[in-house]
Formats: structure tokens, sequence, C-alpha cells
């Protein structure tokens, strides 16, 4: 079996970040595993069409690598298990994982509670470690292991009304960090990505308007931009790098 496979949580929609990863990886001749949750999708303001994870399966079969997908909830109970078992029956073993799947909803002062918050912890602190923990547990190489969380810059500025975002997010970074050392003797490298603002389909025409005062390049960051740094991030040349915190955001100003 091909041994370049990759993992990629949180690919449901053709504007995602999660497609175009998925893309970039398969241009670099990466078998793809991705996993989606079109509940979760529904219940935000973008929506998704229940064909569009089929179309992106589709769209990367094209680049000549095999690819499967597998609709999961990653907050339930032996998800991890399900996943990793389906990934080593139909590709093989991973060298590369991808956290990209994430929880969002916008939490204030005045309508935060303990269910909005387990929600986004179940998610964006709890599934993304215990998939990194078993990711590094099943590693079957010497060497070009590489792991990569998405996260949202957090740590460069308030993210006021989204305060269950921005606590389990910011927990991202730490993992990243605090992990880095002790899988590097195993050939695994472990990287943050913030793509900062990114033009997902979430972004209205007024909202486009003020961002794009705020980039000193004049125009709103586009997946392919966050796909493209991670897409080195897992090539042999980033071998060197890890344990960072990397803001890919064309010098967004806050």
């Amino acid at each position: 079996m091909n041994n370049k496979i990759a993992i990629i949580t949180g690919v449901s929609r053709l504007k995602g970040i999660g497609r175009a990863i998925c893309r970039e990886l398969a241009e670099r001749k990466f078998d793809i595993f991705f996993t989606y949750w079109t509940e979760y999708d529904n219940q935000m303001p973008w929506k998704v069409n229940k064909n569009e994870p089929e179309l992106i399966q589709q769209e990367v079969r094209k680049l000549g690598v095999k690819c499967e997908k597998l609709e999961l909830n990653l907050s339930k109970e032996n998800a991890i298990e399900t996943l990793f078992n389906r990934v080593k029956n139909k590709l093989g073993n991973p060298l590369i994982l991808i956290n990209n799947a994430t929880y969002s909803t916008e939490t204030s002062i005045n309508n935060f509670n303990s269910e909005e918050l387990d929600k986004h912890y179940e998610i964006n602190i709890k599934a993304t470690t215990l998939l990194t923990v078993e990711f590094i547990k099943q590693f079957k190489f010497t060497k070009n292991g590489r792991i990569i969380n998405l996260s949202s810059g957090q740590s460069l500025g308030q993210m006021p009304n989204e305060i269950a975002y921005a606590i389990t997010k910011g927990a991202i970074e730490t993992l990243t960090n605090t992990l880095s050392q002790t899988i590097a003797s195993k050939g695994i490298t472990i990287n943050a990505v913030n793509p900062g603002p990114n033009d997902t389909g979430w972004i209205d025409k007024k909202l486009r308007n003020q961002l794009i005062n705020q980039f000193p390049m004049k125009r709103i960051g586009k997946p392919k931009d966050t796909a493209n740094l991670i897409g080195f991030l897992t090539s042999e040349e980033a071998e060197w790098i890890t344990g960072q915190i990397i803001h890919s955001e064309g010098g967004f100003i806050r």
C-alpha cells in the first residue's frame, strides 16, 4: 500500500479550508481520508449541501490518488477508534494527521452556558488531543510523520464574543508546543497553523468591506493560502520545523 496517507478532519464544504487541504496533499501524491459532520455545518449560517463531501471525494480521486471519507461526530464515544480502524482497513497506516475539525458558536458573557462550553471542549480540545495521541501511538514509520493543528490566533488578540471558542482553541497551541519535544525522536513533527480571517463562505458584504482594510495586501485570506503552508509542512523539507504556531494571515492588522 501507499505509505503516504493523510487524515484530514472537518472536510465537508466546497468552500472550506478542509477541501483545499485535501487538494493540496492529493497533488503531493498523498492518499486522503477525510471526515465530515454535516449536522454541525447545517446548524451554522453557511449550511452545506448533502452532496458536497461526495463532490470533494470525486475531485480528489481525479487527481490520481485514493480518497475515502467518513461522516463522524468526533465527540462520540469510540469515534477515534472507529476512525483509525477505518483508515487502516481502507488505505493503510497514516503518515499525516491534520486536525482541521472545529466547533464554533458565538458565546459572550450574556449567553455563556456550560452546555455550549462542553460542545466546544468535546471537539476543539478532547477530540483533537485524542486524535493526536492515538496517531502518535499507532505511528509505524521512523520519519516524516506530521501533525498539523488548526488554530485561530487566540494568542494575538481578544475574541470577546467567542469565549468558549477562544479558550478551547487556545489550548491547541499549548498542546502543540507541549508534545513537540516528546515526539521528535519518533520522527514526528507537530505544528499549528493560524489562517486568520479566511474567505470560506461566512463573510458577508458588510464584513468583507470592514476586513479588507485590515489586510495590507488588500485581499482576504483564501483556503488555498492555508493549504499551501500545510502542504509545505508535510514535506520532507519541513522536517526541522516543530512546536511552532505559524500565523499565516497576510499581515492582518488587529
